[in-house]
């Protein structure tokens, strides 16, 4: 999801800018819809089995929910992947029945909602997907929660998990609808236990929404603490404009514009398609999040939030990380709330290639004694050195009280995550750092691949992404560290300040 305005336009007055913006998507939409998009079945099918807010009143459980997904997976075989070719030349066709991107080929298929139990649970925790995503894209992080000892869901979002179409009539109301029913049944199998919720991109702001609705008595229970990874808090000002351009969709000779990208779907688990629904989907539901906890800041300023633990690279070409500080974690109640933030390799930014350091923003929280909140900077021991450590900023604090080496380092070629990186783990055997040993199994991961364009049908700047994190065990460990310092504590007020106190440095585990 990508909204790339013209440096020029944002160095313009407020009242110029909002004009050149529209003078620019009145271009793009001509433009577009001059352009014939080639639209396969999974752009057009519609799946009616699929949950909306509307069907509340008779799907009033997970359970019910599941029964419905069944009904919707069923849907899916009939409607598209028994009318899709078949055989070598469709293999890397995701619709295509028997084809190696054919998730119905992987067991389980992680497209669909998942349930974790755990005899005497410790706690519950519900993991939310990102837009266009699948519950896969958080599968290790609730496989490891597991083992721990919590009851974990991981939530198919309405839209996801079937086909790309999905996303053209969504709204995220009706994923809001669905958080409720996964944190309900969570509630009913933990008793008394504490619920966390952990979102990643679009499943944070989702994460936010059920949080202060259940702070103000809307939603039950409140949750005992929130993990944000890769949150989108905000987006660029131009993605405003994906309702007049999906409204501009509807008209006749125009429907290409209901699509912000269409490519190959190769991806078992993430539509590689985007809807301009979705975008528009996301810049609705951030706004409103937004403007929720800024209102909840004025008259509840003691407790906005339950502690909040955010992950996010410092470049992120998805969603705004200084909106991250500005409208969520500087609106915050004090030393409750930490950042963990990636920076760029400092090894390899010492090419002459580079055009953009974050540098700008890091010297911007780390040194900025006005935060309320922690801030934990993953960056290189020196430019010298290609190690990690973790310095750690206390909450109202311009100094790094403590620096811990984390007995990791960044991978030769690789100079920074990214926003789908974060919450992958380097051994995940489709986006991980190397292929499986099954050669029958597609593998999307880091491929150091060189020779002529046009050869691959993957995207050239697709190729270039890095799509897992070769510090993913140290979020795990911060994960489960705050998580246990939030059960332990319950909602005790003191013993949250200690959950952020604690925080960085520590050695993870081995992997």
């Amino acid at each position: 999801m990508r909204f790339i305005v013209p440096h020029v336009v944002e160095h313009l007055p407020s009242h110029l800018r909002w004009g050149a913006l529209g003078i620019l998507a009145a271009a793009a939409i001509f433009i577009q819809g001059c352009k014939g998009t080639s639209l396969e079945l999974w752009h057009t099918k519609s799946l009616t089995a699929e949950f909306t807010e509307r069907k509340a009143g008779e799907v009033q459980t997970f359970q019910d929910y599941q029964r419905l997904e069944d009904r919707l997976f069923a849907q899916l075989e009939e409607e598209v992947y028994a009318h899709t070719a078949t055989g070598p030349g469709h293999k890397l066709e995701r619709y295509s029945k028997g084809s190696a991107a054919d998730p119905q080929g992987r067991k389980p298929n992680w497209n669909r909602s998942f349930e974790l139990p755990a005899e005497a649970p410790v706690g519950g925790v519900l993991l939310l997907h990102g837009m266009s995503d699948s519950p896969y894209s958080l599968r290790a992080l609730g496989q490891t929660l597991n083992r721990r000892g919590y009851w974990v869901i991981g939530l198919r979002l309405p839209g996801h998990g079937t086909v790309p179409s999905g996303l053209l009539n969504v709204q995220w109301e009706d994923m809001a609808a669905a958080v409720q029913l996964g944190v309900k049944h969570l509630a009913a199998k933990t008793g008394q236990k504490p619920i966390h919720i952990i979102g990643y991109s679009t499943g944070a702001p989702l994460a936010l929404d059920f949080a202060l609705n259940a702070l103000e008595g809307k939603a039950a229970p409140v949750p005992a603490s929130l993990v944000l990874i890769s949150p989108a808090i905000g987006l660029h000002p131009a993605a405003a404009l994906a309702s007049w351009k999906r409204r501009m969709s509807l008209l006749p000779g125009l429907g290409s514009l209901a699509w912000l990208q269409v490519l190959p779907e190769f991806d078992p688990y993430k539509y590689n398609s985007f809807t301009t629904n979705a975008g528009e989907q996301v810049f609705r539901l951030s706004r409103s999040v937004a403007q929720h906890i800024q209102g909840r800041s004025r008259t509840h300023p003691d407790r906005v939030l339950p502690p909040t633990l955010v992950f996010k690279s410092s470049v992120d070409s998805t969603v705004s990380t200084d909106a991250v500080v500005d409208r969520l974690l500087r609106l915050l109640d004090p030393h409750r709330h930490e950042l963990v933030l990636f920076d760029i390799n400092r090894f390899a930014a010492k090419t002459i290639l580079q055009v953009s350091d974050p540098g700008e923003l890091t010297n911007r929280v780390m040194g900025d004694g006005s935060l309320p909140f922690a801030v934990t900077l993953v960056t290189n021991e020196s430019p010298e050195s290609l190690a990690v450590v973790a310095r750690r900023q206390a909450p109202f604090s311009a100094d790094v009280s403590e620096t811990k080496p984390l007995n990791l380092a960044w991978p030769e070629g690789v100079i920074s995550l990214s926003h789908v990186a974060l919450p992958v783990p380097p051994d995940d055997p489709l986006y991980g750092q190397r292929p499986p040993d099954n050669e029958d199994l597609l593998f999307l991961g880091q491929m150091a691949v060189l020779g002529e364009r046009g050869l691959f049908i993957l995207p050239a700047d697709w190729l270039l992404r890095i799509r897992h994190n070769p510090f993913y065990a140290y979020l795990e460990m911060r994960v489960l560290e705050w998580m246990e310092n939030a059960r332990v504590s319950g909602n005790d007020e003191r013993g949250l300040s200690a959950t952020v106190e604690k925080g960085a440095g520590v050695t993870p585990p081995g992997r």
